[in-house]
C-alpha cells in the first residue's frame, strides 16, 4: 500500500494515508462483531500522526474485552464505522478496511480475539491468538 484513500458511506467523512500500515488484522472480540454488526472487524493499524482525516468523525468510549478503553469512531450521519483508537496502542489509529476506496491491498496478516470468533469463522494459514497478542 502506498498512498490510501476512504471514507464512510456518504461521503461526510474522508481519510488519507501514506505508506505501509503498521499492521493488518481481523478482530475477533465481542465488541467489535457488536461494533460492525458483523463476525468480525477487518482493521489496518496506521501512525496517528499520517493519517489526514477530512469531517468529523463522532466517537463513543468503550472498553475491550482487555478492560481498556477503545474509542470507537464513526460517522453521525450514515453510521459507518471507521476508526478506532485504544489504549493498548496509544498514537495509533486502527481504520475499517472496508471503508478503503480500494480494498484490494488489504491482507491480513493476523486474527486476534479469536477466541470469542464465531464457530463458523475458519481463519487459514494466518496467525491466530486467543486475545491480543501485543
Amino acid at each position: 500500500m502506498s498512498r490510501q484513500t476512504g471514507g464512510c458511506l456518504c461521503g461526510e467523512i474522508r481519510y488519507a494515508f501514506e505508506g505501509e500500515p503498521a499492521a493488518t488484522m481481523v478482530c475477533h472480540c465481542t465488541h467489535c462483531q457488536k461494533q460492525s454488526g458483523s463476525a468480525f472487524s477487518t482493521i489496518i493499524g496506521a501512525p496517528e500522526g499520517q493519517v489526514e482525516i477530512t469531517g468529523d468523525p463522532a466517537r463513543y468510549r468503550d472498553s475491550g474485552e482487555s478492560g481498556r478503553y477503545v474509542e470507537r469512531q464513526f460517522c453521525n450521519t450514515c453510521g459507518s464505522p471507521l476508526f478506532t483508537r485504544a489504549e493498548v496502542s496509544p498514537q495509533m489509529l486502527w481504520i475499517k478496511a472496508g471503508t478503503l476506496d480500494d480494498t484490494t491491498q488489504f491482507t491480513p496478516s493476523a486474527h486476534i480475539w479469536t477466541r470469542s470468533k464465531q464457530c463458523w469463522v475458519e481463519t487459514g494459514d494466518i496467525p491466530a491468538f486467543d486475545t491480543n497478542p501485543g
